[in-house]
């Protein structure tokens, strides 16, 4: 929190990233993926309130082995941040990218919005 009540600009990341793996983990989207590139707009200040905040996510890029992702954290009124994520498939062994498989293709596109 900052000296205005407002939540920190890093944890707006932390609730994005938090979102994604859970997105990625309900729907069994397996093997190894890293964020190449995240860009945010704050918006609105987002204060500490006891209500929660919603975060909406969906595909807008699928390519060979990166796919982008368009989130916002936001309420029924209020956008308080929107982001683009840029994630590449991993291959742990090399530590270089790979080719996105088709079963998270598939997923991906079921994302798609």
């Amino acid at each position: 929190m900052d000296a205005d009540g407002h939540v920190h600009n890093a944890a707006h990341l932390r609730y994005l990233e938090e979102s994604r793996i859970d997105l990625f983990w309900t729907r069994g989207f397996g093997g190894s993926n890293v964020v190449a590139q995240m860009d945010i707009d704050y918006l609105t200040p987002l204060r500490y309130r006891a209500e929660p905040v919603r975060i909406e996510t969906w595909v807008t890029r699928i390519g060979t082995s990166s796919f982008a992702l368009q989130q916002e954290i936001r309420d029924a009124e209020v956008v308080y941040s929107t982001a683009v994520c840029t994630m590449v498939a991993f291959d742990p062994e090399t530590q270089k990218s790979r080719p996105l498989p088709e079963d998270q293709r598939l997923l991906l596109k079921d994302l798609e919005g």
